[in-house]
């Protein structure tokens, strides 16, 4: 009987470390650079990490049109401060912001995509119609950064089952996932419906 090895983890290296007083919370935004990769990944921490089980850890995909512009049509931004209020509130935990605007396929074409939906397709079939996958996302880097702070298992701020498979992909053991669940509305209501139905969100 063949074991099946984990694959190596990137590496990853911690660069920049500062407080971060914050509307949510008393936070440390840590900065990082992933070899091999040229993207710069931001992260905020509140208490001790390493060696810690059952640390509360998000791993956020950004979102400028939600996260930043407040777009109603999806529920990024309510996540992402769900998130970031249970992390303020708890003794320890990590969010991980990570550079995967719309689902990975950038933004240009995640504005492509709503135009797409706006003819009445959904999420998933707008990046289909583009020639992309559905979700191009992988937690690699999310991974090493979490093994990177010495965190030895964590409880998954999530709805995404696929996020839960990225970590223990790395042999990260996660304990369980609470689910970051916010109210729909008339804009992004189809939005949370396709992401339950067909990429297995937990809604």
């Amino acid at each position: 009987m063949t074991s099946t090895k984990p694959p190596i983890l990137p590496a990853v290296h911690l660069i920049a470390d500062a407080a971060l007083p914050s509307r949510y919370g008393q936070f440390r935004v840590l900065g990082f650079r992933v070899e091999g990769d040229p993207h710069e990944y931001g992260a905020i921490s509140k208490g001790d990490l390493s060696g810690q089980e059952g640390v509360p850890v998000r791993l956020h995909s950004e979102c400028f049109t939600g996260d930043v512009m407040g777009s109603l049509r999806c529920d990024c931004r309510d996540q992402l401060e769900a998130a970031l209020r249970f992390v303020g509130h708890a003794e320890r935990g990590l969010v991980v912001y990570l550079p995967q605007e719309g689902r990975g396929i950038g933004l240009v074409n995640k504005i492509r995509a709503y135009a797409l939906q706006d003819a009445g397709l959904d999420t998933v079939d707008a990046n289909v119609r583009l020639g992309f996958a559905d979700d191009l996302r992988t937690y690699d880097a999310a991974a090493a950064i979490v093994a990177c702070l010495g965190i030895r298992s964590v409880y998954l701020l999530s709805n995404n089952p696929k996020k839960k498979a990225g970590l223990e992909r790395h042999n990260i053991p996660v304990i369980g996932m609470i689910p970051v669940r916010t109210p729909a509305n008339e804009y992004n209501r189809a939005y949370l419906e396709t992401k339950k139905q067909k990429s297995g969100h937990l809604l």
